[in-house]
């Protein structure tokens, strides 16, 4: 979620607008630093830092800061009983207030999160006023600032196969971190809407798609063909840049996959990163929807170990 575009939106709405961040988290914290809400003085919001207590407490310090317009402030909070929450951790919460005299800088913030050749930097000053600024990417930061990203950046995948699980997992992935290129020679099964971060593309030899794609991506194999389904893993494996290479199907179809990859010389820590089954394989449901579960939090679990 763009922060910056929810504020301007608050602000022409309603005149104001807060953004509430959790600027520090020690222990135990329902949500990451940089997690946010954007708060409009009707108490309208978006976002969230982690709901229950902490959330309510945070969304009534920002309406009363909106009311009076307060500079930016700073509360640590404990996750404890006396909060009705077990967390155990420590949170610092900034709340900032924003009017329409600030819509031409929140459009620059805006923009700045929009344009990947641009890049967002803030640092505090000694009053605990944020500063901003926009700068070229790649940016030397100024001592004490840092780049403000209240989302990760999305993580690149490649998703080969536009068939029904294909579809599912194009949908499944449609609210997560990830960056879909979804790739199939057929062009008249993509759907007629795909999601924001989704781009399907029609291509007669997908494999291809493999010697372009950035390093660090994870490549997701479920075409309509078993030897489309190898060239591909081939090519992703012999390069060995990819952190996560998943192909649908069985242990038999891993079995046959493995035996041809020795005979082509792919050695065996390249094939051992192949993973076949995907997603959970004790899970007796196979339907498209129930795959497309599975493979999206294998996806997020080797996203985080990446």
């Amino acid at each position: 979620m763009a922060v910056f575009a929810k504020v301007q939106e608050a602000v022409e709405a309603e005149g104001a607008g807060a953004l509430v961040t959790i600027a520090q988290v020690e222990g135990s914290a329902p949500r990451e630093r940089d997690a946010f809400m954007v708060v409009r003085p009707s108490g309208a919001f978006r976002g969230t830092i982690g709901g229950g207590a902490l959330e309510f407490e945070a969304l009534a310090q920002a309406r009363e800061a909106l009311a009076r317009m307060a500079p930016a402030q700073k509360r640590k909070r404990s996750l404890g009983p006396d909060l009705g929450q077990c967390c155990g951790g420590r949170v610092t919460i900034r709340i900032e207030c924003f009017d329409r005299a600030s819509l031409p800088d929140i459009a620059l913030w805006a923009q700045a999160e929009r344009d990947p050749d641009l890049r967002l930097l803030r640092r505090e000053d000694a009053q605990g006023a944020v500063l901003r600024r926009v700068a070229e990417h790649p940016a030397d930061l100024a001592p004490g600032e840092e780049e403000e990203r209240h989302t990760p950046a999305a993580t690149p995948v490649l998703l080969f196969g536009a068939g029904h699980v294909g579809r599912a997992l194009a949908l499944a992935l449609a609210p997560l971190p990830f960056a879909v290129r979804w790739i199939d020679p057929r062009a008249d099964w993509f759907p007629e809407r795909v999601p924001a971060n989704v781009a399907p593309v029609a291509r007669a030899d997908p494999a291809a798609e493999i010697d372009a794609a950035p390093s660090g991506a994870f490549v997701v194999v479920m075409t309509h063909s078993h030897p489309l389904d190898f060239d591909i893993v081939a090519r992703a494996l012999q390069l060995g840049h990819f952190p996560y290479v998943g192909l649908i199907g069985s242990a038999t179809k891993r079995a046959r996959f493995e035996s041809r990859l020795r005979d082509m010389g792919v050695d065996a820590g390249g094939i051992a990163g192949l993973v076949c089954p995907i997603g959970a394989p004790r899970v007796r449901d196979k339907s498209p929807a129930v795959i497309a579960a599975t493979v999206a939090a294998e996806l997020l679990r080797r996203r985080d170990e990446a």
